[in-house]
């Protein structure tokens, strides 16, 4: 298990990791050519992408991998009811786009939406593929066919902002990246929809897949309300600023996120009847999951001035609040996603889907009180109630696992403390240094005020101090990590197998 676990831990790191990367710098490029307003239209139509792809995708690939045995037969019928809904749900959209635009007072949105919304139908081959990878741990196929996917279509969505594409140029860029993603899965799996279809089986696939759809379909919107109601009561820009603040700590909490839901929730299932392994999964994936997304997002926090400036200029500077903010949010994420993970693999999507609830209800509530009080506030008080929400999520485990909130916070409270003193003098190194040498003049004034030198800077800094403080503090997570890697070199000719 160990053995399946890292492998496939490495495979989604490097897909998640590459997929982030890939998408992020190509971002970067797309945010220079097009501004915040075109970014704030885009945004705007890929809620409604992102609500069907939930609806497509989350309950019945989520069975798939959480049924103990599972053959041709659930395959291929989720397959064509996926193409069924995905053909349903385009409907929808097509017939809502101009309403839409009318609504948001942009008629460029009604076609644009008609044509993205075409991802929905490569959404569905894709849900089924990704299943079939990840009850055979096979994640290598689809890291390669994801990273190819994203420089096809990044080269496609620079080359049509090249060409005054403007807004279509991401359009099509998301469109393509979709396509080619279900097409060399296709390709590289051997894996076959058959002519096989059964709604018998379906029924069991819903009866516990249909709570997690719920629960992630009301996640879903959650998360995407916030850009709606900023666009409708403030300023385009305001979406903008806010969409591209929140992109950079999400390209690093999604792709932590992606890798844990795609291999925990296989591995804990195979372990769903062994409390006491499950239990003790459970506990090393969130200490290692915040012993890793703590720092980088304290890191973001404290270099988010530099790293806006050097990346997308001066223009985007209104960005670096929003930035700062949600990387505190998403600091939380592995312990979010090891608990839910932990339920649905044993069988209680029922949990699931109250959790999400309850969590909602008060996050609604908070959005309705703080909506008056400006978007600097809003995403205050959303990115605090992700800490709440841990305390939410961990509570059931206290039972069903012996592994409730208040002995996860105690086991993740060192990472959290050093990795704040390690943001703490990283955001504070560059002041310290050019109040020593502020007299400096020439090439050394120069380089003093380089955000792209300061950034440099600030990332190795912030890594030794972390290394260091883990290592003079004796953190459990800090040797436990050293010993994974150390086992995962290849070991030379004398060695000893």
């Amino acid at each position: 298990m160990r053995g399946s676990v890292a492998s496939g831990i490495f495979w989604k790191l490097l897909e998640n990791g590459g997929d982030q990367l890939i998408t992020f710098v190509i971002s970067i490029v797309l945010a220079r050519l097009l501004g915040p307003e075109r970014y704030g239209t885009m945004a705007l139509m890929l809620i409604f992408v992102a609500i069907g792809n939930v609806i497509i995708q989350t309950g019945f690939q989520t069975a798939l991998i959480q049924k103990r045995k599972a053959d041709d037969i659930d395959f291929s019928s989720v397959f064509f009811l996926c193409l069924i809904v995905a053909a349903l749900l385009y409907l929808m959209i097509y017939l809502a786009a101009p309403f839409c635009a009318a609504y948001f007072g942009d008629a460029q949105i009604g076609p644009m939406l008609r044509v993205l919304s075409l991802i929905l139908f490569f959404g569905a081959v894709v849900s089924v593929e990704i299943a079939y990878i990840a009850r055979n741990m096979d994640f290598r196929k689809q890291c390669v066919a994801t990273v190819l996917a994203d420089l096809i279509s990044g080269a496609a969505g620079i080359g049509l902002a090249f060409g005054g594409a403007g807004t279509w140029a991401l359009v099509f860029q998301q469109l393509i990246k979709n396509i080619c993603l279900a097409g060399i899965l296709f390709a590289l799996l051997p894996w076959r929809p058959k002519a096989l279809f059964s709604l018998r089986r379906l029924s069991v696939l819903f009866s516990y897949g249909w709570k997690v759809l719920m629960s992630g379909l009301i996640d879903t919107i959650y998360n995407n309300l916030y850009t709606p109601v900023i666009s409708r009561l403030y300023n385009p820009v305001f979406t903008g600023l806010y969409s591209r603040g929140n992109q950079f700590p999400q390209v690093i909490a999604n792709a932590a996120a992606q890798t844990m839901q795609a291999v925990m929730l296989p591995a804990f299932s195979r372990t769903q009847d062994e409390k006491e392994t499950l239990s003790a999964m459970l506990r090393r994936t969130v200490k290692m999951g915040s012993f890793l997304m703590f720092p980088m997002m304290a890191g973001l926090m404290a270099t988010a001035g530099n790293l806006v400036d050097t990346l997308l200029g001066a223009d985007w500077s209104g960005a670096v609040p929003y930035l700062a903010l949600c990387a505190l949010g998403y600091s939380v994420w592995p312990i979010h996603i090891a608990n839910l993970q932990a339920i649905n693999a044993q069988g209680r999507s029922d949990l699931y889907l109250k959790l999400e609830l309850v969590k909602k209800a008060l996050g609604l509530m908070v959005l309705f009180l703080s909506v008056r009080y400006g978007v600097f506030v809003m995403i205050t008080l959303k990115s605090l109630m992700d800490f709440v929400c841990t305390v939410i999520n961990a509570w059931p485990n206290r039972k069903l696992l012996s592994y409730g909130p208040l002995r996860q916070w105690r086991d993740v409270l060192p990472e959290f403390m050093i990795s704040c003193v390690m943001g703490i003098l990283v955001y504070l190194l560059p002041g310290g240094v050019q109040g020593l040498f502020g007299t400096a003049g020439g090439p050394a004034a120069m380089l003093l005020q380089s955000s792209l030198f300061w950034l440099c800077i600030q990332i190795a800094a912030g890594m030794v101090l972390y290394a260091g403080l883990a290592w003079v503090f004796r953190l459990e997570s800090f040797f436990y990590l050293k010993e994974v890697l150390r086992g995962m070199r290849p070991r030379g000719a004398g060695e000893e197998q």
